[in-house]
């Protein structure tokens, strides 16, 4: 299915959700998502363009292992140097390029892949009248994905820039963008950058 905002324009109503843009998925990290740096400057281009209208999401591990819940205790045993009781805190801030937009642009922090765990983000949003979202970062196939599906639960119109996402791995991205555009096809738009850009309205 063609990449396109199949269901119209882009109005007040929308925000833009931008998923863990930060150095813990920079290179140098362990964590390092190598598509990063190719989709950063879409993801700034359409920041610098309505930060007033843009929500980051930022990763936060827990301070110590045996404050890991869960399954999510195996998972930090094999990546004990992301706990935050031995990672530098700047390696927990957004990129410098988006950085700069704080405020207007808004941050709300979360300690696993999906934003809505909590219902923060959701009384946020439905407060400020936003039944739209427009998400860019990454992971596609991890925290978008969790990012993505949340909101179609919660009945959110969801537009994913489709030149503004990366993976770790393209067959992890191309077998995410493949799901979005064929199983959820009726609640998921996918659009490039510049549609988006010109479909989104001012106010």
């Amino acid at each position: 299915m063609a990449d396109t905002l199949r269901f119209g324009p882009l109005g007040p109503e929308t925000l833009h959700l931008c998923i863990d843009m930060q150095r813990l998925f920079a290179p140098g990290s362990p964590w390092a998502v190598p598509w990063i740096e190719k989709i950063l400057p879409a993801v700034a281009t359409l920041v610098a363009a309505r930060p007033e209208r843009t929500l980051f999401t930022r990763f936060i591990p827990p301070a110590r292992l045996d404050a890991a819940q869960g399954a999510w205790a195996r998972y930090y045993a094999q990546w004990p140097e992301m706990l935050r009781e031995r990672l530098d805190g700047e390696w927990l801030e957004l990129l410098p390029e988006l950085e700069r937009h704080r405020p207007p642009a808004r941050v709300i922090d979360k300690p696993v892949y999906s934003p809505w765990h909590d219902g923060r983000l959701h009384a946020l949003l439905r407060g400020a009248g936003i039944t739209t979202l427009v998400v860019t970062g990454g992971e596609t196939d991890v925290c978008v994905l969790g990012t993505v599906m949340g909101a179609v639960d919660l009945g959110y119109r969801v537009v994913l820039v489709s030149d503004a996402v990366c993976s770790s791995t393209d067959r992890g991205h191309d077998a995410a963008m493949t799901l979005y555009r064929s199983r959820f096809s009726q609640q998921i738009e996918t659009a490039p950058l510049a549609e988006v850009l010109d479909a989104w309205a001012m106010g």
